[in-house]
């Protein structure tokens, strides 16, 4: 009966100190703990994803394609290699609105496409053990273009070829309590594609750099 007392009694000393461990994890009151080699950051952020449209033609009917902006959520994680040095990969989806403008038979709604930009990084964070801790970082983005619908009427069909480009960023990370971080990040993607348009017989191709800058901000968790 004493061993099973004292047994219950370490259980619950242990439990009630994995308890603590865990409150004091995410206590906001707790002091900042900067940036440190072989730690992990998650960050959810609000993104604005912004194309450019830098350049754009369109076969035989001539004119330009413009795209919308659009919001989203994201997801990305960190790894630190050193204090200063970590890799980050990010993960979004938006959909995109296509016009063609200026061309022959005027202005035209080409459709919509979704994208799954995919984009990894290696940053350089400057001053990992300050509250105020700023990042730069370059990378290759993989777009991924889904779910393209055709608007419909003078257009028939839709599709968008799928594209590779290297990325920059810029950002900070504000260490406010504890392992919480509010983040605010600016990425500048280079992008180029081209859409297949199908008119009822006549197929269009339109190539854009779209070149999309992509800002975003929101919060992270250092593990």
């Amino acid at each position: 009966m004493k061993r099973l007392l004292m047994a219950s009694a370490i259980l619950g000393a242990m439990a009630l100190t994995g308890t603590a461990s865990a409150q004091n994890a995410f206590d906001m009151n707790q002091p900042g703990v900067g940036k440190q080699a072989g730690t992990v950051m998650i960050r959810l952020r609000a993104i604005g994803v912004i194309p450019l449209d830098a350049s754009s033609s369109v076969s035989a009917i001539g004119g330009h394609v413009s795209t919308t902006a659009q919001a989203a959520p994201e997801i990305d994680i960190s790894y630190f290699f050193t204090n200063n040095l970590a890799v980050e990969l990010i993960a979004a989806t938006t959909k995109h609105t296509l016009t063609a403008t200026d061309t022959k038979l005027g202005k035209v709604d080409v459709g919509s496409t979704w994208v799954l930009p995919p984009t990894l990084t290696l940053q350089y964070h400057f001053m990992p053990d300050q509250a105020f801790s700023p990042y730069v970082g370059v990378g290759i983005n993989a777009s991924f273009f889904y779910s393209s619908r055709a608007a419909g009427g003078t257009v028939t069909g839709l599709s968008v070829n799928n594209s590779w480009g290297p990325a920059i960023q810029a950002g900070f990370d504000y260490n406010f309590a504890g392992h919480w971080f509010a983040n605010f990040d600016v990425k500048q993607i280079f992008l180029n594609t081209a859409a297949h348009i199908s008119a009822g017989a006549t197929r269009l191709k339109a190539k854009d750099d779209l070149d999309p800058l992509v800002v975003g901000a929101g919060l992270g968790y250092r593990f």
